[in-house]
């Protein structure tokens, strides 16, 4: 009986294991794992625009051989940056089926109103074709779904890291000024004076004008201004057009650096509420751009004592 028992056993483990065979799902034919846009090549791509699931927008588009951004007076955008994207978007294959459903578009985020990333993309030949990017079940792994079809799918070989609606992400964000050791003379005005520097050839040490003969100088301090002064990070471009909201009548700063031959002057103008930047404009540049806060702030509210070497203060003596 025992016999008989191991036997049965051992039948329904074979017909176990056959059940798992026919019925274990088959890797996708060739047909199934065919190219998403079969017909289109990343050079063919004339024109990018990312939306984000809080409304930002990036748009960048080829004019000649370069990329640019046409919201800010086609502002140089880096193609080493887009054109991997590109390749990314071409390469996407219909491999991993998720869902064949529309009522899952919602809960996997690639509906058309409800989505991490939408990317638009338009073809030299004036067609255009939209991507939605949704939720990550995984780490490395998105869903994802093309417009006016149903199918979505999974991919690790793009994500929504790589497509941020952020414009720093895609430009260049070093603001050209002039060379940190180029500059010999300095100065600076803002809503608390003027403030004239030169550095000695010889030695690079910093002297202020008007500095009385009992006052020393705070030379970080002025390393510090030229830093920020030479070292503008961009947060957003916003075109060659001069506006009255920019503030630049009345600038709250402006920086003049000398230098050889050579003058350089970076005037910081109004501030924008919505995120604390302030509109900056070089004569290095064509372009008015948004700089954070905190890469002007030193400029705007610089006063005399701020480049002062503060006495240490003495010690109470004790009773």
């Amino acid at each position: 009986m025992k016999r008989h028992n191991q036997i049965l056993a051992g039948i329904l483990v074979v017909q176990v294991a056959l059940s798992v065979v026919v019925f274990w799902p088959k890797p996708a034919a060739s047909a199934e794992r065919a190219p998403l846009f079969p017909e289109i090549e990343a050079e063919d791509i004339l024109g990018l625009t990312i939306t984000d699931a809080d409304g930002n927008v990036l748009a960048v588009r080829q004019v000649g051989d370069a990329w640019v951004l046409p919201d800010a007076d086609d502002y140089p955008a880096q193609a080493d940056k887009i054109t991997p994207l590109l390749e990314k978007i071409v390469g996407l294959t219909t491999g991993r089926l998720v869902t064949r459903t529309d009522a899952s578009h919602r809960r996997l985020q690639v509906a058309v109103d409800e989505f991490s990333r939408r990317i638009d993309f338009e073809l030299a030949d004036g067609t255009n074709h939209t991507l939605y990017l949704g939720s990550s079940p995984s780490y490395g792994a998105i869903h994802f779904r093309v417009d006016g079809q149903s199918e979505v799918y999974l991919t690790s070989d793009i994500g929504s890291y790589e497509t941020g609606a952020a414009v720093a992400s895609w430009i260049d964000p070093s603001y050209p000024t002039v060379a940190q050791e180029d500059v010999t003379e300095m100065t600076l005005q803002n809503g608390n004076g003027e403030f004239t520097f030169t550095r000695d050839a010889g030695d690079g040490n910093w002297t202020m004008e008007g500095l009385a003969t009992d006052e020393t100088l705070n030379e970080a301090q002025v390393d510090n201004l030229l830093r920020r002064a030479t070292s503008v990070v961009i947060v957003r471009p916003l075109g060659k057009e001069e506006k009255p909201a920019y503030g630049m009548d009345e600038p709250g700063a402006l920086v003049t650096l000398g230098g050889g031959e050579k003058t350089v002057t970076l005037r910081v103008g109004a501030k924008d509420p919505t995120d604390n930047s302030y509109v900056v404009i070089s004569s290095e540049s064509p372009y008015y751009v948004h700089v954070a806060e905190y890469g002007v702030q030193n400029l705007l509210e610089s006063t005399r004592d701020d480049f002062l070497q503060l006495e240490p203060t003495p010690t109470p003596e004790a009773d």
